[in-house]
């Protein structure tokens, strides 16, 4: 088979964002348009904290861990944070209590909920949304003029 048939077109991968919010968060322009659609809701820290947390977890150096966990913590767990996101108080406990010796697990529980939170709620908001719309369209419009150039 050749090369191509291996590749999504821009409008497959486009579509295929819709397929779960997993394939959303794994490709760049997916994950920038759902970055954009929270902010216009007010509700960015979620994929910013589900970002951090999984940057995070691919850290090697202790030192590191500690640091990275602290930011974490102070951007997106404590009270009054910059860009508190919403858990329950047990998970907020929890994290508060086990921060000073933290582990690349830490923040699991957090990350799960606001996963579940965009899974359920953000993400098929997102999928009818006007930007959702126009992007898939404009992908669509692209790739007909891309097939049928005397157009």
């Amino acid at each position: 088979l050749p090369v191509c048939c291996f590749h999504r077109s821009n409008t497959e991968e486009t579509l295929a964002w819709s397929d779960s919010v997993d394939t959303l968060l794994a490709n760049k322009d997916g994950l920038a348009a759902f970055r954009k659609f929270l902010k216009s809701e007010f509700s960015e820290e979620n994929v910013e904290f589900w970002l951090a947390c999984e940057d995070f977890k691919k850290t090697k150096s202790s030192t590191k861990i500690a640091a990275k966990a602290q930011k974490i913590y102070a951007d997106f767990i404590e009270a009054d944070a910059p860009k508190e996101i919403n858990i329950d108080f047990h998970t907020r406990n929890h994290i508060s209590q086990n921060i000073s010796e933290p582990t690349l697990s830490c923040f699991d529980d957090a990350q799960r909920l606001i996963y579940s939170l965009m899974a359920k709620d953000s993400f098929p908001r997102f999928l009818r949304s006007k930007e959702y719309k126009e992007l898939a369209k404009k992908q669509d419009n692209r790739n007909d003029k891309r097939w049928l150039p005397f157009l």
